[in-house]
């Protein structure tokens, strides 16, 4: 029985190792550009990183602390909920097209005006 065990063990300690080392979308590299920029529709890639960065600024100001970790202030207040902080992880990994319209409901549910998108 005890080598059973000592197998299962083993087993799941690599099964663990390697999920450790899996990444995908998010995946913690935020801002290494492992993953595609992705603009919304009517965007470039530029305008998207600077509306991206706009509303979660507009966010951390009006609504939640985002903290350091994802560059903002941790000055204390309400945090972030976990949408809104996806959202500002996702805006920096360059998937503006899933972070910008997160950010934009979170805004208007906490009655802050939503910043107009850049014009081009």
């Amino acid at each position: 029985m005890a080598k059973l065990g000592g197998f299962v063990g083993v087993a799941m300690a690599a099964l663990i190792g390697a999920a450790c080392t899996q990444t995908g979308q998010g995946g913690g590299m935020a801002g290494t550009g492992a993953q595609p920029a992705v603009p919304p529709p009517g965007l470039t890639t530029a305008q998207a990183a600077a509306y991206c960065s706009k509303l979660g600024q507009t966010y951390a100001e009006y609504v939640g602390s985002v903290g350091g970790y994802l560059g903002g202030n941790a000055r204390g207040g309400e945090p972030a909920d976990l949408d809104a902080r996806v959202a500002i992880a996702n805006c920096q990994d360059g998937n503006y097209a899933a972070g910008i319209p997160v950010l934009q409901e979170k805004l208007r549910d906490n009655r802050v005006t939503v910043p107009p998108p850049p014009v081009g």
